[in-house]
């Protein structure tokens, strides 16, 4: 699904899809892409931020407040780093700003996908009293579940199978993003900070910790 309200950017991103072998759906508006997406339940979603009517942001948290996690690209001619945070607040997965290039679109397109189906063997991951459940894709930590967005727990799930190994950030950009947006890129760190905020209550024990200027590592109890 690609909702784009620019008809020339719309009909010329459609295509280029396409020609990758994807089966592409486009929307005009924000009320459009809803719509469209509660009909033929896409497998991922490309939203422009700023759209008539309903914008990307509120399709975004429409579609979180009813528990859909299909991943959800947000694009955005908005470079700031705080806009992009609301993005990702809102509920996207992931940001690409404008104007972009094709093939960095490819990279975000595979790597959301890819992600969707990660970990889908059915397995428990269980570290002390952290508690990841691949094939329903949840995780608790002693009798409370984590609500983790789909980034968030793919980050989990990607720190816990390698507990106790350090990270590091490149690693980690190609596995969750499938693209290393450089030392500057703030996208990483955005995520850690709400995964943090969602596994470590006051009074619980630290279980993610930072290796400043390497990466990061989930601690074995």
């Amino acid at each position: 699904m690609f909702a784009e309200d620019d008809r020339a950017t719309r009909d010329s991103t459609r295509l280029a899809l396409e020609l990758e072998g994807y089966h592409v759906i486009t929307a005009a508006s924000g009320q459009e892409a809803l719509l469209a997406i509660t009909e033929h339940r896409p497998e991922l979603i490309i939203l422009d931020l700023m759209m008539p009517s309903v914008d990307g942001l509120r399709v975004c948290r429409q579609l979180r407040s009813v528990g859909d996690k299909t991943p959800i690209l947000l694009l955005t001619a908005r470079t700031q780093i705080a806009d992009r945070v609301v993005g990702l607040d809102a509920g996207a997965d992931d940001y690409l700003t404008k104007p972009f290039a094709l093939d960095e679109l490819f990279a975000r397109v595979r790597a959301l996908l890819r992600r969707s189906s990660y970990g889908s063997d059915g397995e428990w991951i269980v570290l002390g009293d952290l508690r990841i459940d691949e094939r329903g894709r949840r995780a608790f930590r002693n009798d409370r579940e984590l609500i983790l967005s789909k980034t968030e727990f793919d980050l989990l799930q990607l720190l816990a199978f390698n507990a106790g190994t350090v990270l590091e950030h490149g690693l980690i950009y190609d596995r969750i993003w499938g693209y290393d947006f450089g030392p500057d890129s703030k996208n990483l760190a955005v995520y850690i900070g709400y995964l943090r905020k969602k596994l470590e209550l006051p009074g619980e024990e630290k279980l993610l910790r930072t290796v400043r200027g390497v990466g990061y590592v989930l601690i074995r109890p």
